[in-house]
């Protein structure tokens, strides 16, 4: 299935600030991209050195339920390089009817502490966890995929 690719603010930081500022040059350079794979899995991958907002996290959402069409996938999400995650897109990433579980994948400290973030936004609703190895997340998956 093709893949779709929605547009998100790159706010990148210039390398002084500690966190976004009103003086933060925003473009929409980088970009979330949904895609279903072969095998099954829904894979959202988030732009690096950026802020994911509600407006991006919905539009997300919006591809992986149609990815879904009615199903509900597992869900493999990177992380690596997100400078944040509003509440608002944690709600969003959060809430979704369209997966069964959501592996987190990312590589630095920083993104786990995202990823634990995202996850305990409804702890229990679903399961979730936190990988650096790709392989290792998508056997999490396969386990943990249950679908009605």
């Amino acid at each position: 299935m093709s893949a779709r690719t929605l547009p998100a603010r790159d706010c990148t930081l210039p390398d002084d600030a500690s966190e976004p500022s009103a003086e933060v040059v925003t473009a929409l350079a980088d970009q979330i991209t949904v895609d279903l794979a072969a095998d099954g899995i829904v894979e959202v991958t988030l732009p690096p050195n950026s802020v994911v907002r509600s407006p991006e996290a919905r539009a997300a959402a919006a591809a992986v339920r149609m990815f879904a069409d009615g199903r509900r996938l597992p869900l493999l999400l990177r992380v690596t390089g997100v400078l944040s995650v509003t509440d608002d897109a944690r709600l969003t990433y959060t809430n979704s009817v369209a997966v069964s579980a959501c592996a987190l994948l990312g590589e630095s400290p920083v993104d786990r502490v995202i990823a634990h973030f995202l996850l305990r936004a409804k702890p229990g609703s679903l399961p979730g966890q936190f990988f650096t190895s790709e392989a290792e997340a998508r056997d999490w998956l396969r386990e943990h995929h249950r679908e009605p």
